[in-house]
Order: structure tokens, then sequence, then C-alpha cells
């Protein structure tokens, strides 16, 4: 090569390094402000952690599995915890606030980012549905409520959350703030009172808490092994939203201060509140006890004659379906945001409105969520059963992109074209390999329950149907898209 022809490529390389340091990496990253705290991104993670799965789930699916439920959580958690530190790591190399989409742009294609981004919306578009239909039942349990109509309530809760998230990025951090640590309280103080239950063997409900409880009733396993399997295709989906630090981690001015602890406490508080709070709880009463239509911390509570346990456990698990219906309208903006900029999603999704927030995609999925509010005028008694399977679909193919595109991003490292940060999913690709093997089990086993499970799964070639369809209607958009974005950066 020429000196002339090295001095051009040097040029052409500073050029192309100042344009890079003037312009994001995703397009769908500029324009927001960076107003989101430590304390925030970290409540955001617990928040995450912390749902409706434990607060209410968790009773079902201790009748049903019995103490061995535990094993089932912590399983279930360790798997979480990769997927959240495959992200975590692919942050740290490039924060953004199209997240995994963005990730799976630079390391899948388009086409990659296209599925990832509308499964994702899927989720979390049918998530909201689920949201706002619990939001209307849990508000249904004090008779003041009881004359409003279902979907009335449905439609005051999604109206009261879109006007918070429109305001600003810093009220929805304060909003998850608070709601975290409304949950979390709950649950510690849940944890003390047992821990004293069982210190100083107060009976509850007729039974002297301790292993006497579980060992006179079964063991760990009273029902088989099998009813423990089962019912982690339902556990796996407590930890879902836990990729919200990754979406979060593109408004906060110091990711690489902020991500590594916010991912790493993950791991100790899953094993705290999801694994302690059941041994806990299979510690006090037999699983027989439980019941899917009451919180089992209500159960205990009121075997032991805590006046209007039930009232504060119900306002706690409204809050919880207020937070996750927060996050989902907050996540999937962004999201559509980044895929609007790349052209696989419509232009109105790419607007931003004064606070530097992206509305567009945030009405697109209230849109979504106006016809859940019909769905609970329609089939109010079905309503929350038929969109939460749907929702899994979505969480299960999101975790498989996310650590697909890690695998793809340690070759690239291997290969000395990316440098990974110190922070990093140790024992690539086994892990990923084991992770994404998991959750295709998890989904398969959706086929033991023929009511609704196997009805989701036969969703999934309809699904697949309407992403190709979508894909030939914006996939010259997206070359578009991509030659400007190549044109504007050899300029």
């Amino acid at each position: 090569m020429s000196k002339d022809a090295v001095e051009s490529a040097q040029a052409a390389a500073s050029t192309q390094a100042a344009q890079a340091a003037r312009t994001p990496a995703d397009a769908g990253d500029a324009g927001y402000s960076k107003d989101l705290k430590a304390r925030h991104v970290n409540m955001i993670a617990i928040g995450g952690a912390i749902g409706t799965g434990l607060l209410l789930g968790a009773g079902g699916r201790l009748h049903n599995a019995g103490p061995a439920l535990a094993l089932a959580y912590l399983v279930c958690g360790v798997f979480a915890f990769f997927v959240v530190r495959a992200l975590g790591e692919l942050v740290l190399y490039r924060p953004s606030s199209g997240s995994f989409v963005s990730y799976a742009r630079e390391f899948l294609g388009e086409k990659g980012a296209y599925v990832a981004g509308w499964m994702y919306f899927l989720n979390w578009s049918t998530t909201g549905i689920a949201d706002i239909t619990a939001i209307a039942l849990y508000t249904h349990y004090w008779s003041m409520f009881t004359s409003i109509p279902q979907w009335l309530l449905a439609l005051i809760a999604l109206a009261v959350v879109l006007a918070v998230n429109l305001i600003s990025v810093k009220i929805f951090g304060e909003m998850e703030f608070w709601f975290a640590i409304i949950k979390v309280a709950t649950i510690v103080g849940f944890m003390l009172i047992s821990i004293f239950l069982l210190a100083t063997q107060h009976k509850v409900g007729g039974h002297t808490p301790g292993l006497s409880v579980i060992g006179d009733h079964g063991g760990l396993f009273p029902h088989g092994a099998m009813p423990v399997v089962l019912v982690m295709q339902g556990v796996i989906f407590a930890y879902a939203a836990l990729e919200l630090v990754g979406v979060a981690a593109g408004e906060t001015a110091e990711p690489e201060k902020v991500v590594p602890r916010a991912v790493n406490s993950i791991m100790w508080r899953v094993g705290l509140f999801y694994v302690g709070s059941v041994v806990l709880l299979a510690l006090l009463l037999p699983g027989s006890v439980y019941s899917a239509d009451e919180s089992p911390f209500v159960t205990v509570l009121s075997k032991i004659g805590v006046p209007a346990a039930g009232d504060v456990m119900n306002l706690v698990v409204l809050t919880a379906a207020m937070s996750s219906l927060n996050s989902g309208l907050y996540s999937t903006g962004r999201i559509l945001r980044s895929m609007a900029m790349a052209g696989s999603a419509p232009k109105f999704t790419a607007r931003m409105n004064r606070n530097q927030v992206p509305y567009g995609g945030i009405l697109l999925t209230c849109a979504v969520c106006v016809l859940g509010v019909g769905l609970n005028y329609l089939v109010p008694s079905q309503a929350f059963e038929i969109v939460l399977n749907v929702a899994s679909l979505g969480i299960i193919s999101t975790w498989v992109i996310i650590m697909l595109c890690h695998m793809i991003f340690v070759r690239r490292a291997r290969a000395g074209l990316v440098t990974r940060p110190r922070f990093q999913l140790k024992f690539s690709p086994a892990t990923e390999v084991a992770t994404i093997a998991f959750l295709l089990v998890c989904l398969g086993m959706m086929w033991n329950d023929p009511d609704v499970g196997r009805k989701t799964l036969l969703l999934i070639p309809v699904i697949a149907v309407m992403l190709v369809a979508g894909w030939f209607g914006v996939r010259r958009r997206v070359a578009r898209n991509t030659d400007r974005e190549l044109s504007e950066l050899t300029k």
C-alpha cells in the first residue's frame, strides 16, 4: 500500500471516529435526558425482580408443588441472573435505550432487531392488558369500588400511568423507586414476622412452625418431582422485567458504575426475597393450606389474626401491578423509538415530546391496552389468563435473543473485533447455550396445560406468519434507512 493510500485511510478513519463521537451508535439513542439516578436504576432492578409472581402467584404454586417450590425459584433465578448479567455486559460495551433491540441490530442484523422488538412489544402490550385487568380485580376487593365496572377501573388505571410516563423519565424513576420501596418493605416485614413466629414457636393456624410442618406433610416433594418441574414454566415468568435494567441504563449518566452494582445485587435479592420467602412460607404452614385465590402472605397473616392483613396485601399487590404497567409503557416507548429510527416500526413512534419522552411508542402500547379494556368488558373472567400466556411467548423470545447476541459478541471479542468490558458473563458459550435450552424447555412444558398453555403454543405459527408479513412490509424502508446512515457516516 502506498504512503498516500495509508494517509487517506488514516484520514477516513479519523473522520469516522469524530463522526462516531458526535453521533450515537444507535440513532434511536439521540435526544434522551440522563435523569435516572443510581437509586432509580437499583430500585428498577428490584422492582423487576419482585412482582405479583411472588406476592400473589406463590400461593397456588406452593399448593401444587409443595416446599420444593423454593428450588424451582432458585433454579429459575440462576438462569434469569445469567440473562441479566449478559445484558449488563452488553450495556457496558455500549449503553443504549434501545437495549437488546439495538444489540440485536448489531449482532443479528435488522431482521433480528425486528423480531426482538416486536416480540418484546407483544410481551409488554399483553402484560399491560394483564396489569390493568389485575388492577381492576384488586380494586374490586374493596366494597366501595364493586359498583364500578371492571373495564372502567382498567381504563382509569391506564390513564393515570400514561400521564406519569409522559411527564418525564425522572417522574417515572421516582414512581418506580417508591413502588419498589413498598414491595421490599412488605416482604421484609413479612419475613421478620415469620422469623419471630419460628423463634417463638407461635402456632399458625393450629400448626407449630418449623421443619416438622414440612416433614409431617409429605416432605419437600409431597406430590413428587413432576409438579415442581411443571411449575417452572410459571416461575420463570415471575422474573420477567429484570431486563428493564438494560433499557434504563440508556438514561443514566454513569452506566459503567450503576449497571454492575444493580445486576450483581439481583442475585442476592432473588435468594433473599424469592427463595427466602418461600422457605419461610413452607415452614409456617403446609402447602395444601395455600391457594391460587389468595396471596400466601395474607393466608399466613390471617391465620395469626393480624387485622386488615387482606387490605394491606391487596394494596401492595395493586402497587405491584401499577409498577409493572408503568415499566411496560416506559420500556416499549424506548424500544419502539429505536425500531422506528431504523424503519421497522411506524414513524410516529420515533416522536419525542419536549420532556425528551418518546410519547409515540408509549401511545401505541396504550392503544393495545385499550383493546384490553374491551377484553375486560367482553370476557372479564378470562381476560387475565388469556393475555398472560401470550406475554410468556414474548419474554422467552426476548431472553433467548439476549443470549444469542451475547454469544456472538463474545465470539467477535475473541476474534479481536470488539473489546469486552471487565464486567462479564463467565463460561461463554456454555452459559448461553444452557440458558437457551432451559428457556425452550420451559416453553415446551406449556404443552402440559391443555386449557391455556397448549393453545398459547399453537399461536406461535400465527405470530410467525404475522412477523414475516410485517417484515415484507417494512424491509424497503429499513434498507433505505440503513443506506442513509451509511452515507452519512462516510461523508
